[in-house]
């Protein structure tokens, strides 16, 4: 092969690479928070329930949702701005921002990592910013939320906490 070639062969090598999907993995590392509970969301005409089991960690967050019977609907896991979304199908869809993905793959917004916050009764300007409501109505002992209600426009959002680890 002349050098040309070999010039050639290592550009698209270089490209196939960098097409190539990053795996995106779980949380790793010391968790700030493992939790579940149930979920139910109502957009629309529309409307779910089901469970939860959320990790969270700093720099990522693994979300199992589930039907009532636990059979599973969607595993989310964010590392970094990266999020993956798997379904039952199983399909997988990726993005940069977990409300536009979670909305266009479960037609509901999930405001993953400003939630993580509120979900630890701290206040989220950022989500705030962009017009999420949260209104705490139990906490448990430890003045942790256990049921909270969030609205954005036409999404309503509520987080029963049953158990954290």
């Amino acid at each position: 092969m002349r050098r040309g070639g070999l010039v050639a062969a290592a550009a698209v090598l270089v490209l196939v690479a960098g097409c190539a999907q990053v795996e995106i993995r779980p949380p790793q590392g010391p968790l700030e928070f493992d939790l579940s509970g149930r979920i139910a969301a109502r957009y629309g005409q529309e409307a779910f329930t089901g469970g939860i089991a959320w990790r969270h960690a700093p720099g990522g967050d693994e979300m199992l949702i589930s039907t009532p019977t636990g059979q599973g609907v969607a595993q989310i896991v964010r590392e970094g701005e990266a999020v993956l979304l798997k379904t039952a199908e199983p399909r997988e869809y990726r993005s940069n921002d977990a409300e536009d993905l979670t909305e266009r793959v479960l037609g509901f917004r999930v405001p993953l990592v400003g939630l993580a916050d509120w979900v630890q009764g701290r206040p989220s300007p950022e989500l705030e910013k962009r017009g999420w409501k949260v209104e705490y109505q139990e906490r448990d002992e430890q003045r942790r939320p256990t049921r909270m209600r969030l609205t954005y426009q036409g999404v309503e959002l509520r987080l029963a906490v049953t158990q954290w680890k």
